[in-house]
């Protein structure tokens, strides 16, 4: 039986809220009808989205592209730290209005998203706390208008154009942080994994060359704060191990060498002190969290671990500055895991390209791969969905 038949109607895709220190601040989360006609029913979809709010629930902005469903959802009392984007076509109408005053009744954050040539009512104003421009908006109002306002735009396409939001003058910035491979810019030499990383890169090695425990505890001993976060990860709701982990001898013994290296992964790719690097660092985390859980049909647990490994590292190449090619040649993964990272094949690549089209918010690309994986569109946003609630819970 059907867990959530609501999420066989849409297409669901999500982003970081990102602000001028690189801090992501919220996540949203769009929601794409696939059929603009049918109706949506509110209640379902805040029960079928529940897991993505977080426990508590964590900060959330909702993108919901469909009028009638957007009418139906300001009804509803939404989780604590959830805001409503409102187009700013649909602020002039009486229904629109009835909306509105519901959702400020409601405590609902709201923001108006885009341009509208008809004034708004001015007993509507103060429900918007924020104004959201797409960037070519925000180019074409130019510095000056954007300057101490309240504005989020939305939609950026990779750093640069993240950069560029906030010369403009944005507060916040919503988009994806890495949209293409790593390239070292021309004369650039070669690049040292950060100190700070490179505990994890050598007993990720050490893993990998089956060293004793003695000698992996010496290592991890380099590094208390490693040390710490590890056993935190270890312990966090987000992955259900069935007893507390009391010491990396303990890790071992419990998960054995194979599965030890997935949080060693997860370490390398959370791990880095750049600010600027926290917006990759929450979209790896989130890749390799949904290609798990895309992973979660297969039968063998390896593969699984494989799977969220190779989300994770998709975007190690802008964390450490170096090209694929080169930065496998010194952190051990999975044959399947490097061809997807460095041949751009094998069998993990398609389900990286759909993780691109969840990222990348386009309906078109979601039902492409999803079809290519014969998977049920059902049963990849429940894995969105999922994968958002566990990243939460290791925030």
């Amino acid at each position: 039986m059907s867990e959530h038949p609501i999420l066989g109607q849409l297409a669901l895709g999500y982003a970081p809220v990102i602000d001028a220190q690189r801090t992501v601040t919220a996540t949203r989360l769009s929601i794409l009808p696939l059929r603009p006609d049918a109706p949506l029913d509110g209640v379902a979809l805040l029960a079928a989205l529940q897991p993505a709010f977080g426990e508590p629930p964590k900060p959330l902005q909702l993108n919901l592209m469909s009028e009638a469903g957007l009418q139906g959802l300001a009804a509803l009392p939404l989780p604590p730290q959830t805001q409503l984007e409102w187009p700013a076509f649909m602020s002039s109408s009486p229904q629109a209005a009835e909306a509105i005053q519901a959702a400020r009744k409601n405590g609902t954050g709201l923001l108006l998203k885009g341009l509208s040539a008809n004034p708004i009512a001015p007993e509507l104003r103060g429900a918007f706390g924020r104004v959201q421009l797409d960037l070519d908006d925000a180019r074409r109002l130019g510095l000056a208008a954007l300057q101490g306002k309240n504005v989020l735009v939305g939609n950026a396409r990779g750093a640069s154009e993240i950069d560029e939001a906030f010369k403009l003058g944005a507060s916040l910035v919503a988009g994806s942080p890495a949209i293409d491979a790593y390239e070292a810019p021309p004369g650039a030499g070669k690049q040292d994994i950060q100190a700070d990383l490179q505990v994890i890169v050598e007993l990720m090695s050490r893993l990998d060359q089956g060293d004793d425990v003695e000698r992996l505890e010496q290592t991890l001993k380099r590094d208390p704060s490693l040390a710490f976060k590890l056993l935190r990860y270890m312990n966090s709701a987000a992955f259900g191990l069935p007893v507390e982990v009391s010491s990396f001898r303990h890790a071992i013994m419990l998960l054995g060498y194979a599965r030890l290296k997935r949080w060693l992964a997860l370490l390398l790719a959370t791990a880095s002190k750049d600010h600027a690097m926290r917006p990759i660092m929450y979209a790896a985390l989130r890749r390799g969290l949904l290609m798990e859980e895309l992973a979660k049909g297969m039968s063998e647990s390896e593969l699984r671990d494989e799977m969220f490994i190779c989300g994770l590292f998709s975007l190690l190449d802008h964390m450490l500055k170096q090209p694929f090619d080169k930065l496998l040649q010194s952190i051990p993964v999975p044959e399947r895991v490097r061809q997807a990272l460095v041949d751009q094949t094998g069998p993990y690549k398609p389900y990286l390209d759909l993780v691109h089209a969840v990222e990348n918010e386009s309906a078109f690309d979601f039902r492409a791969s999803t079809d290519a994986l014969m998977l049920g569109i059902e049963e990849v946003n429940l894995a969105v969905v999922r994968a958002l609630g566990k990243a939460a819970q290791l925030e």
